[in-house]
């Protein structure tokens, strides 16, 4: 090859984001900030009762309100064809099915208008009698519908019930978190346009290729003539993983009028209408020997799903892979209760599971009289538990000793109850987190200019992660340009496929279709017959080709399934230290050290983000969110940001992150993902530290005043 293709040192650099410029001038446009010429707003009808049936609805006063066009409910829409399996599993109860009521708040009608004040207005209007029934609220109520092993997840290795019987030490504990809100900062919108024979729909996904393939089944159009843009997006934390039911809703108003539905939920129905971290109890049982080194684990698991809802986010699927032991079981099962469908949310499944085991190791620990970093050490997987075969890389070793040594762990007294500052007790606990590799296929379009730009187009989507920079960086690096000589064309299905932006498998896939395609261009410019050290824009122009195009193709998941290593997700450690007053029992964290191994890190600075994030988000499971449930009526009790609880500025002390290991050696780009390893192992740092301040094992998130007393 004679062409120049490689501008070194442009991944990693801490460079602002491309796109930052445009956020910060209010330039960059939201789904709600679109608006279409002839459009009309939409709101929702929503159920005042968690179970029964409609048992009468008149839209007759809704109709006649001022501006009001349409009113639909399930006995006058028209009928849709029941949605997909998303990529990730996932299924949704059509909307506007029939009568039936599953929870608080299900959208059970349409009202659209002139305005958005009058469409909402007008849904207060509509009048809906019920015949209600007593909903099941609690996974522990005999009605509630159990499903045993719903993910396959089940699983054993050797003899737990023999190794559990013979282990020198034990531990048996039952630990819960409860149900969390998303809680982005965007509200999510869908503007639904039907043109001709073709679908436009500006929404709040996270997954706009899947939206696409769902709006085409449901509303039976060629998947071609169905287009989601989502350009930027306010956060989504997973919430915009799933079809939800507004989104339908307004695309099904748009077609039936003929005109642009504009739709954007209120803070309160983000509560239940979006999903949520599913509420959980586990049980863990370790068996071990006397220097702490684990015979046996036994992990059992329960959720709340909605019913009817199907969310293959199992917690026990990475308690095989997490430590070297010979006899480890898994069993998982769900309850299906009348509350909101649940969702994705940060690290779904791994954070649970992380909670209950480091709770776990840590009571394991103060048993055997192991240190906690010692004892995690001892149990540590050099090559993966289940499969056998090597680890692409692991560096959590790595995060275990710089953790301990930045955090100043050696010097701290084991003993609970042993530090004091003025009125505080203080204590110090640590946690360490395994998110298993994750990727779905991925195509990139890269058009290369005559004046040596570039342009990379996909369908994938930026949700403030910095998609946008890291796909110039990646491509300018291997283009051998300036990362301002690279345009990005992403938010949009007209482009190629691309996977959902979760999973942390975005950048992975995305960068690896990008070297796909620089490596086809590459071979395209060498048949050119260019000079040594020759540019592509000098090549181009010397042959009057004003540009040149090449698809790159990745498939990880594929690959892995032939790999003779074990694809290796991130891994991370966590140190925190916690102030708990001792006459008022309340607890503020003092310090956090998270040190993180997620391969080779594409821009230092949105890195850093995604870890203070994730490290914030853990505070905040650990300290102070949960949704409550009216247990009379299953209503969202603290839907609002004035009662669910999220960190602030004074809840969040320095925090101190760093990052490890080497370019991984699966992934032709080295990542790993970096978008939920930063959260899973937070809170389980900071329940260990509250025990070593106070004494007190709480097996219960969030820590809240009520659980110290």
């Amino acid at each position: 090859m004679t062409a120049t293709l490689a501008k070194e040192n442009v991944i990693g650099r801490p460079i602002d984001r491309i796109d930052g410029r445009r956020k910060v001038a209010g330039a960059a446009p939201y789904p709600s900030d679109f608006d279409l010429p002839g459009q009309v707003h939409a709101a929702l009808v929503s159920s005042t009762i968690a179970a029964g049936r409609i048992t009468r609805i008149d839209r007759s006063k809704a109709e006649a309100a001022p501006g009001v066009l349409r009113v639909l409910t399930y006995d006058n829409a028209p009928t849709l064809t029941d949605p997909p399996q998303n990529a990730l599993g996932s299924t949704m109860r059509r909307p506007l099915r029939d009568d039936r009521i599953l929870h608080y708040g299900q959208h059970i009608g349409i009202v659209v208008a002139n305005t958005r004040a009058q469409a909402v207005a007008a849904a207060r209007l509509v009048e809906i009698e019920y015949a209600e029934e007593e909903p099941v609220l609690d996974i522990d109520d005999p009605r509630a519908a159990v499903e045993d092993n719903p993910f396959g997840m089940a699983s054993s290795r050797g003899d737990v019930p023999a190794a559990l019987a013979a282990a020198d030490v034990t531990v048996d504990g039952t630990y819960t978190i409860g149900a969390e809100a998303n809680s982005p900062m965007g509200l999510f919108t869908t503007v639904a346009s039907w043109q001709g024979g073709r679908l436009v729909v500006h929404d709040t996904t996270q997954a706009p290729s899947f939206l696409r393939v769902a709006l085409a089944v449901m509303f039976e159009v060629p998947e071609e003539n169905v287009r989601v843009l989502i350009p930027f997006l306010g956060g989504g934390f997973g919430a915009g993983l799933r079809l939800w039911s507004h989104t339908v809703l307004t695309t099904l108003a748009a077609r039936v009028l003929d005109r642009p539905v504009k739709l954007v939920l209120s803070r309160p129905q983000m509560f239940h209408s979006v999903g949520h971290r599913a509420a959980s109890r586990q049980r863990v049982q370790l068996g071990a020997d006397r220097d702490g080194r684990l015979t046996a684990i036994d992990h059992d698991a329960i959720a709340a799903n909605g019913l009817g809802d199907h969310l293959p986010s199992p917690i026990v699927a990475v308690t095989p892979s997490t430590y070297a032991c010979d006899n480890v079981a898994t069993h998982e099962r769900r309850a299906h209760l009348n509350i909101p469908f649940t969702g994705f949310m940060r690290a779904p499944g791994a954070i649970e599971a992380h909670f209950a085991l480091e709770s776990a190791l840590d009571e394991l620990a103060d048993q055997t009289g192991v240190d906690p970093v010692e004892l995690r050490l001892r149990n540590y997987a050099e090559v993966h538990p289940v499969s056998g075969k090597p680890w692409s890389s692991k560096a959590l070793r790595d995060c275990l000793e710089v953790g301990s040594e930045r955090f100043g762990w050696p010097g701290r007294d084991p003993a609970p109850r042993s530090t004091h500052d003025g009125d505080q007790l203080v204590g110090q606990g640590m946690a360490s987190a395994t998110f298993e590799f994750y990727a779905l296929p991925c195509t990139v379009r890269l058009v290369v200019d005559r004046r040596g730009n570039a342009t990379v187009r996909t369908a994938g989507t930026d949700i403030g992660t910095g998609t946008y920079t890291i796909t110039a960086q990646l491509t300018a690096e291997l283009l051998g340009i300036d990362v301002d000589q690279v345009r990005v064309v992403i938010g949009d299905t007209d482009q190629p496929p691309a996977p959902q932006s979760g999973g942390s498998g975005l950048a992975g896939a995305l960068g690896a279709a990008i070297q796909d395609a620089a490596s086809e261009l590459a071979d395209q410019l060498a048949r050119l017959d260019g000079h040594p050290g020759e540019s592509f824009a000098s090549l181009l122009d010397r042959h009057g080709l004003d540009e040149l195009e090449v698809t790159g193709y990745s498939d990880l998941a594929g690959a892995a399934t032939h790999a003779d290593v074990a694809p290796a997700g991130a891994f991370a450690a966590a140190f925190a230290e916690v102030g708990v007053d001792e006459d008022l029992g309340l607890i503020r964290v003092r310090r956090l050290v998270s040190v993180i191994d997620g391969g080779r890190v594409f821009n230092a600075k949105t890195a850093r983000s995604q870890a203070i994030g994730g490290a914030v988000m853990g505070i905040g499971m650990a300290m102070l969110e949960e949704l409550a449930y009216d247990p009379n009526t299953g209503r969202v009790a603290n839907g609002t940001f004035g009662d669910y609880l999220v960190p602030v500025n004074r809840d969040v002390p320095d925090l101190d992150i760093t990052f490890v290991g080497e370019p991984d050696t699966f992934n032709p780009t080295g990542s790993k993902g970096l978008g939920e390893i930063g959260i899973v192992s937070i809170a389980p740092a900071i329940a260990n530290a509250v025990y070593h301040a106070t004494g007190r094992r709480i097996r219960d998130l969030p820590i809240t005043l009520d659980k110290m007393l």
